[in-house]
């Protein structure tokens, strides 16, 4: 064997530091799925509208405010798990998204029972959603 854990503690420590072994790893790695799959009906729900936007009919479906919610929920729920953890939080990183995400709130809360909503703002939560997913990945 070309790798013995033993030989190499330090290695070991990194690659399960890396891979968050252990309850909490298994925590933080949980709630990270479910704040995945709350920006995937967020984003889903914008996606199937988007052939009635361009009709002018498009509207919030109950599944883009829930996972908008489901998204600050686990959001906040990480900073807490990942604070406990010892790990580093980029603050200004978690404000522009959570920014991003109160407006998105608002727009899909407020309009959430009208018939038609507007191409312009309908397009900006798609965006802001959009943008989100980018500031989550490419900001490191």
């Amino acid at each position: 064997m070309l790798w013995d854990a033993d030989t190499y503690p330090a290695v070991q420590g990194a690659v399960a530091d890396e891979l968050g072994s252990g309850p909490m790893g298994v925590l933080i790695h949980l709630f990270v799925g479910l704040h995945i799959i709350g920006i995937a009906a967020l984003l889903g729900g914008f996606l199937t509208q988007m052939k009635a936007m361009g009709q002018g009919t498009a509207r919030f479906v109950p599944g883009m405010l829930h996972g908008a919610l489901t998204m600050l929920v686990t959001g906040v729920i990480l900073i807490g798990l990942n604070q406990a953890d010892h790990h580093h939080i980029n603050t200004i990183k978690i404000g522009v998204k959570l920014a991003l995400l109160i407006v998105i709130l608002g727009l899909v809360y407020v309009k959430r029972d009208e018939e038609k909503i507007d191409k312009g703002a309908f397009g900006l939560v798609g965006l802001l959603t959009m943008a989100n997913i980018f500031i989550a990945v490419l900001w490191t």
